[in-house]
């Protein structure tokens, strides 16, 4: 760079670097408590001079200034964009306006593709009861090996009732069993989710996939006079556990069904909208996977009275209904 070029670079600088780091302070303010916790003044002085840095690295470009300068001022100009012009909304209200309206909303919206979703479920068990006792080989045949852990028509009556009243979940196997199931459902969830865009048929068959094995090891059950019991052990975390699996299908057949059926939307235009109410599904079957595996890991263990099991399973379930359908309405 030419000595001319030198000086009128620290010329142009020593102009205007008052107002710059003026406005250096006024971000760095923005970007650590949010433009909203600014007084008047600050953040109208924010927006006069981010326009003035911009005029300022517009000249800057022109004249071929030093680049030192030119990357300083692409940086605060950056950054004092994003604090004038970016959304300001807190990650707490995002998360306040998920769960108070969002979710429950698209939830309601998508009540019909959920509802497909519990069917599926509903047929697969439905399926895998009748076919265990038309014959209990075929337990055999819908039932993981490293799921049944030794569960199966071949154990005895006494071994499976130990296993559903135990207190000692490492000396039954209790633990590992469970810890199978849980990561199991929540593979389910995540591809019965994943693969709904391919026509819904993935999604759709994996559910039916789960609750045919959930039938055959309630037929067991049933068929050693443990029904009851196995139903308060599920029911736990069972009613919130499979109920994400079916959320989780509902929103992958919302994605599903917008490819082949866009309507007056292109099928990307169409696949975009549902993905908005299929991504707050999808999250929502994610939280309840979160409260299932507490609830498994401690609650199931700690209650040992069938009934107790009972109320407390379903009870959380009821509270996951009411949020459902009541949260974020708005008052007529």
């Amino acid at each position: 760079m030419e000595q001319s070029d030198v000086l009128r670079s620290a010329r142009f600088r020593q102009e205007r670097e008052a107002d710059w780091k003026r406005l250096e302070t006024l971000v760095s303010t923005a970007e650590k408590s949010g433009v909203q916790r600014m007084g008047f003044a600050a953040a109208r002085d924010l927006a006069a001079l981010y326009r003035q840095a911009t005029t300022s690295l517009a000249i800057a470009r022109e004249i071929s200034l030093d680049k030192a300068l030119l990357d300083y001022l692409e940086a605060l100009t950056a950054r004092a964009y994003l604090s004038v012009y970016a959304p300001q909304e807190r990650v707490g209200s995002v998360f306040n306006r998920f769960f108070r309206a969002s979710a429950p909303q698209a939830m309601r919206r998508s009540a019909l593709y959920i509802l497909a979703g519990f069917v599926c479920m509903g047929l697969g068990v439905l399926v895998g009861y009748l076919l265990y006792f038309e014959n209990a080989a075929w337990y055999y045949v819908f039932m993981p090996p490293e799921m049944a852990g030794g569960r199966g028509p071949d154990a005895s009556t006494e071994f499976l009732r130990s296993v559903i009243y135990d207190d000692d979940p490492e000396a039954s196997g209790l633990g590992a069993f469970a810890t199978y199931l849980f990561s199991h459902n929540t593979r389910i969830a995540i591809f019965v989710f994943g693969l709904g865009a391919f026509l819904c048929f993935p999604a759709v068959l994996l559910t039916f996939y789960n609750g045919l094995i959930l039938g055959g090891f309630f037929a067991l059950h049933v068929d050693r006079g443990l029904g009851v019991d196995l139903g308060g052990w599920l029911s736990v975390h069972g009613v919130t556990e499979l109920s994400a699996i079916c959320i989780a299908c509902g929103g992958g057949l919302m994605l599903g069904v917008a490819v082949p059926f866009p309507g007056q939307r292109s099928r990307a235009e169409a696949l975009r909208h549902a993905g908005r109410d299929a991504v707050k599904l999808a999250l929502v079957a994610a939280l309840m996977l979160i409260v299932a595996a507490a609830l498994e890991g401690f609650a199931r263990q700690l209650i040992q009275d069938s009934g107790t099991r009972y109320i407390v399973g379903w009870g959380v379930g009821f509270l996951w209904l009411l949020w459902f359908t009541l949260s974020g309405r708005t008052a007529k």
